[in-house]
């Protein structure tokens, strides 16, 4: 079940699929905190085996009202079972009651497939995060 966690209960995650198993502190988001910002957790037998950060973020500014997808995440006994889907779901069912015009995020470049799935279309050339690795710029419109 997908459910709002705090900031916090992310960090796990975010350590050991997003940062090579960094130390809790250096996988703290900047805006993890902002009134804006809502984290998501796929919870099964009461534990967090899927995560997202969705911060407001108007990158395409003349489009409107915005939010950035970051530090989604999946635990890897636990891939390919749909919990990451059933996050951006949520998230965007949620997001439209908000009147946000569309989602983005920096997508890695092995996850770009499961993006395009859900609708998100690329929006940019592939580019290296230094130490994170390759990324591409994706967009859902939600209206």
């Amino acid at each position: 079940m997908v459910k709002f966690i705090l900031p916090e209960e992310v960090l796990p995650l975010r350590s050991l699929v997003l940062r090579n198993g960094k130390p809790l502190a250096e996988c703290v988001f900047e805006g993890d905190r902002n009134y804006d910002t809502f984290h998501l957790g796929y919870v099964e037998n009461d534990e967090i085996r899927s995560i997202a950060s969705l911060m407001r973020n108007d990158y395409f500014p003349e489009e409107g009202e915005g939010y950035q997808l970051r530090g989604m995440a999946t635990h890897p006994d636990f891939g390919c079972r749909g919990y990451g889907a059933a996050l951006i779901n949520f998230a965007v069912e949620y997001m439209k009651e908000y009147q946000t015009i569309y989602l983005w995020c920096n997508a890695r470049s092995s996850a770009v497939t499961f993006y395009k799935k859900l609708g998100f279309i690329n929006e940019s050339p592939e580019f290296d995060i230094p130490g994170i690795g390759f990324h591409y710029e994706m967009r859902l419109k939600l209206k």
